[in-house]
């Protein structure tokens, strides 16, 4: 990859084609096995949620981004509807995208969604793991709300909750 990739040179889609959720799982699974070891049961996890957003899917109320660099996927955020709130899911991009602004650009979008459906409120789960996601909730307004222990990715962690009002 280009060295001097910059925030510009990422296109952003809001339009879900056939094979992007499958990427999606796909992204999860492999990166997450790579970098915190998670196991096949935290892929599950991911298309079970996947399997759900599909069926359910309704463009007027949800939402997606898929980031795009040189015709290639190399990540993706969903806002998925939830009544009266909206959950934050499959936020994730490719490691060699990090560090040239393109979370706090997703969250931007994110916030911008929000506002434009007039939700209020969101929520989303993470890790402890996750600290730069966490950190970059937070500066957004994300409160941790839950915890609870887990094994559910194949190793022990703790399942946060986040939730923001607007």
């Amino acid at each position: 990859m280009d060295t001097q990739i910059t925030l510009n040179d990422i296109k952003l889609r809001k339009e879900l084609l056939p094979g992007d959720l499958g990427y999606i799982a796909y992204l999860h699974g492999k990166q997450y096995a790579k970098e915190l070891g998670y196991g096949l049961n935290f892929e599950g996890y991911v298309l079970e949620g996947l399997q759900e957003f599909a069926r359910q899917y309704a463009p007027s109320k949800d939402r997606v981004w898929i980031c795009e660099h040189d015709q290639q996927i190399i990540g993706f955020l969903v806002g998925v509807n939830r009544e009266q709130s909206v959950q934050l899911r499959y936020f994730i991009f490719l490691p060699e995208y990090r560090g040239i602004g393109l979370g706090k650009k997703l969250m931007d979008e994110f916030i911008a969604y929000m506002n434009e459906l007039g939700y209020k409120k969101a929520y989303l789960w993470t890790t402890n793991e996750q600290q730069a996601a966490i950190s970059l909730y937070t500066r957004y307004g994300f409160r941790l709300t839950e915890e609870k222990v887990s094994h559910a990715f194949d190793k022990p962690l703790i399942e946060l909750r986040y939730d923001l009002v607007l």
